[in-house]
């Protein structure tokens, strides 16, 4: 769901036919989950969005029987649906609800965090950032390790104050249940704390049940207790993660949550 306004990551059109400056996005009509969610980011890269569906990933984890191959940002000079495309060859696919827009390196950029799929080993935290003249990767982390296992992003934040910004996902929601955090620094991902018993995605569906809050103390990472039947808020500091129980698990508490009401 990613519905924390604090820390809200941009999204932006899934699925449908080939961005073009000519196209209405209300007009496609092929795939009808489709959707345009525009939020704010910084520099000259401030939206994305993925393209370009292809079968060659089987998973359906997230209730389709595609996957999309290309990713695209607003290039600068850029209107509308035109911008810069990058298209992952096989064995890769992007396995995500919807790129990820965060400055992560404090230099007005932003950068694009991903879900990407390898056939062969699984999902990877991935980040692409803008040249100025193309996408470059520039960290990954390492691929869970077997095909169909997949990880849920959460959002990007400085999560314990130290100045750096942390990426908070769930390692396999359906079978590991594992809450990570990885500090990016100087183009590199750095692991730095993991916590079990959190998950925030069940098999089929087409959101994710989680996201980033900031009520005063700071930022938490709020989402369900392994079973579904709690709501939980976790901090980090000192390289340990800390879960509060926040009540009985809903969508609509998590919405509350992530509104601090």
């Amino acid at each position: 769901m990613f519905r924390g306004p604090a820390y809200a990551l941009a999204l932006l059109l899934w699925g449908g036919a080939a961005p073009a400056c000519t196209v209405d996005p209300a007009s496609l009509t092929v795939y009808p989950e489709s959707v345009t969610v525009a939020t704010e980011g910084s520099g000259p890269v401030t939206r994305a969005w993925y393209d370009d569906p292809v079968t060659r990933y089987r998973h359906f984890v997230l209730g389709r029987a595609h996957e999309p191959a290309t990713l695209w940002v607003n290039a600068p000079g850029n209107q509308g649906l035109c911008g810069h495309a990058l298209t992952l060859e096989a064995p890769y696919v992007f396995e995500d609800i919807a790129p990820h827009l965060a400055d992560l390196d404090g230099d007005g950029t932003n950068e694009v965090i991903v879900v990407r799929s390898h056939e062969g080993q699984g999902a990877q935290l991935a980040v692409y950032r803008w040249t100025g003249e193309t996408l470059r990767l520039a960290a990954t982390t390492p691929h869970i390790g077997r095909p169909n296992r997949w990880l849920a992003l959460i959002g990007a934040a400085d999560l314990d104050g130290d100045g750096a910004v942390e990426i908070a996902y769930i390692d396999r929601p359906h079978l590991a249940r594992t809450l990570r955090v990885w500090r990016y620094r100087e183009s590199r991902l750095t692991e730095v704390a993991a916590a079990t018993g959190l998950t925030n995605h069940r098999i089929g569906e087409r959101h994710i049940s989680s996201g980033l809050r900031d009520c005063g103390p700071g930022p938490a990472i709020v989402t369900a207790n392994a079973d579904w039947t709690r709501l939980l808020a976790t901090t980090l500091s000192d390289g340990t993660l800390t879960a509060r129980d926040l009540g009985p698990w809903s969508d609509a508490a998590l919405t509350d949550a992530l509104a601090c009401r």
